[in-house]
């Protein structure tokens, strides 16, 4: 009995050995064997929509839709870099999109999914822009335009989003430990499950006199990282190519 975790892939056409790895991940006996597969968001670096007709979508579509054919759920929550993927996607992947804050429980342990950015609340100017790219309005002015158009914009988003990073404080970017127990508080549970700050690890606290974990999920950049959580506990590892 295991579910697995898995966040920040930025799956990227300038990295395919991270592409391999994802797929090879799916295919794995542990992939394969798992109650369940957790996605939290930002599975690659920047989505234009459902209606891409590049070859990554295709191929992440066609791996998870073959995990999922095999018994195995899949749950997807989206992130800041694709939170335009939408339920025609979902559906040719195979996904089930669950909102942001979901609980669910595992192995008698209810249990706070997130991305992980709203609780970012030090990053103020990030914040700002995540409220407003998040209308309906926004989304679909953006899904409006070519897909050139919206590929070019993408490039800009992702280079401004690089500039805010370098020029903002390392602290600002981590998640308010504030923020962190008034949702967790606000949820009633004592372990929460994000990514999006590329930190990886458990943490354990106190929360109201109750022992609180918090683990982060680790990025994909230069090599996996995967969650796996069974009834005797949690343990968080890298993943290397083969």
């Amino acid at each position: 009995m295991a579910t697995l975790f898995i966040a920040d892939l930025h799956l990227d056409d300038s990295r395919p050995q991270i592409t391999d790895l994802f797929e090879q991940f799916l295919a794995s006996d542990e992939a394969r064997s798992a109650d369940a597969l957790y996605i939290l968001g930002d599975l690659v670096e920047a989505w234009i929509g459902d209606d891409d007709d590049a070859e990554l979508p295709t191929r992440i579509a066609r791996a998870t839709k073959a995990l999922s054919d095999s018994g195995v759920p899949i749950y997807f929550i989206v992130g800041n870099r694709d939170f335009l993927l939408g339920e025609d996607f979902a559906e040719r992947a195979g996904f089930t999109l669950l909102d942001d804050g979901t609980v669910h429980e595992f192995y008698g342990r209810p249990t706070l999914l997130m991305h992980g950015d709203v609780l970012c609340t030090d990053d103020v100017a990030y914040q700002t822009i995540r409220k407003q790219v998040r209308t309906p309005e926004w989304k679909a002015q953006i899904l409006a335009m070519s897909l050139d158009a919206r590929r070019a914009f993408a490039a800009k988003a992702r280079a401004d989003s690089k500039a805010h990073t370098g020029s903002t404080m390392e602290t600002i970017m981590d998640v308010n430990a504030g923020a962190v127990a008034d949702t967790m508080r606000n949820a009633d549970v004592t372990r929460l499950i994000h990514g999006h700050t590329h930190r990886p690890a458990v943490h354990r606290f106190d929360l109201d006199g109750q022992t609180a974990e918090r683990i982060v999920l680790g990025d994909w950049y230069e090599h996996g990282s995967v969650l796996k959580v069974t009834p005797e506990g949690v343990e968080l590892r890298g993943l290397a190519l083969s």
